[in-house]
């Protein structure tokens, strides 16, 4: 699994679950594994580079810094 394929969970993930958006991609790779998002766990690398991207869908989410 690469992050083209995880940016859609995630994205869907973040949409059901919003309390889910500040995870970091340790606490993702189980939750995004648990609740069958994934077939296996993904890597923490490719999580957090799909996370990047899926927190700039949400600029309402981005941190006011």
């Amino acid at each position: 699994m690469n992050s083209a394929q995880l940016l859609p969970a995630l994205r869907d993930l973040y949409s059901r679950l919003p309390e889910t958006y500040h995870l970091q991609p340790w606490e993702l790779q189980h939750v995004l594994f648990s609740l069958g998002y994934v077939d296996d766990l993904a890597d923490e690398a490719e999580i957090a580079a799909a996370v990047e991207v899926a927190r700039g869908d949400y600029p309402q989410w981005r941190s006011a810094a």
